[in-house]
């Protein structure tokens, strides 16, 4: 798909090379209400792994799947105790430039949503409170019995009192919050029920092998719809979820650029590609884009 009629701004004029794929990029972004979709690469930087990428835990084991967590209270068990270990390193994370940059170009205009396949709340942190967590995030828990949302830092409160000095670190940080424990350490951990009904307490996260709500994934293609192109930041696009709203962009017309460091299943529908870390490409784009007039 040509991108010949989009317009461009001074920051990113003839002087680029044409196979200058940044300053694609750029011109897509300058044409104003462009979608984004983001996924584990764009936090890497902020000290939390991916899945697939350089920093790949994929690699290393599978993620606990929905259909473990609820049949086994053993499973259970596992995962709480490795994810109450890592917890405090994930809240501790903070935004780093490839989400300031993002929010930046949204506030600016040229970003008209943002879609995140991460649960890591760090587009909340960098200021873009109305990002879509397309899967969730760890500061929540909901209790599948009575369907009662509470705050993540409640739940590690009440860990911390019935665990006492259980450590919270370990050896290898996965990409959704937990880390490697001795089998003997998980065994002695001891996990709580809902307050309300005493049911069971799950992360308010899509795990693998669940659905994403319906109506969350009817809002983000709405966004898609509403955006005159779709850019994609840090994922693989591995897995359905996100690579939906790519082949929808693409069906629709819309031009498709990635960033990502590696190839990703995305690829054949994409008309910009771009090889790079997301914190030092997503800078440069807001630098080239500094000269365009505000919306």
């Amino acid at each position: 798909m040509p991108l010949d009629p989009l317009p461009e701004p001074p920051a990113v004029g003839a002087a680029d090379p044409p196979d200058d794929a940044l300053g694609e990029v750029a011109r897509l972004l300058a044409g104003r209400s462009v979608a984004v979709l983001t996924g584990a690469g764009l936090s890497t930087e902020s000290g939390i792994p991916d899945y697939r990428g350089p920093t790949g835990s994929l690699r290393r084991r599978t993620p606990m799947t929905y259909q473990e967590f609820v049949g086994s209270p053993e499973a259970r068990r596992r995962y709480w105790a490795r994810s109450h270990a890592g917890w405090r390193s994930i809240a501790g994370a903070r935004p780093n430039a490839g989400h300031l940059a993002v929010e930046e170009l949204h506030r600016r205009g040229l970003v008209s949503a943002v879609i995140t396949q991460n649960v890591d709340g760090l587009h909340r942190a960098a200021g873009t409170v109305d990002a879509v967590e397309l899967h969730g995030g760890l500061d929540r828990v909901v209790c599948l019995g009575c369907g009662r949302g509470s705050a993540r830092e409640d739940l590690d409160r009440r860990l911390r009192a019935l665990n006492g000095a259980f450590p919270e670190d370990g050896a290898l940080r996965n990409a959704d919050g937990d880390v490697e424990l001795p089998d003997a350490l998980v065994a002695s951990f001891r996990v709580v029920a809902c307050g309300a009904c005493g049911g069971i307490l799950k992360p308010d996260v899509v795990f693998f092998g669940e659905s994403v709500p319906t109506p969350r994934v009817r809002h983000c293609f709405d966004l898609v719809d509403g955006a005159r192109g779709l850019l994609v930041l840090g994922s693989s696009l591995a897995v359905m979820s996100g690579l939906r709203f790519v082949r929808h962009a693409a069906r629709a017309g819309k031009p498709v650029a990635i960033v990502n460091q590696g190839p990703t299943r995305g690829d054949d529908r994409a008309d910009i590609l771009v090889d790079l870390p997301l914190g030092p490409a997503l800078t440069a784009l807001t630098e080239r884009l500094a000269a365009a007039p505000p919306a």
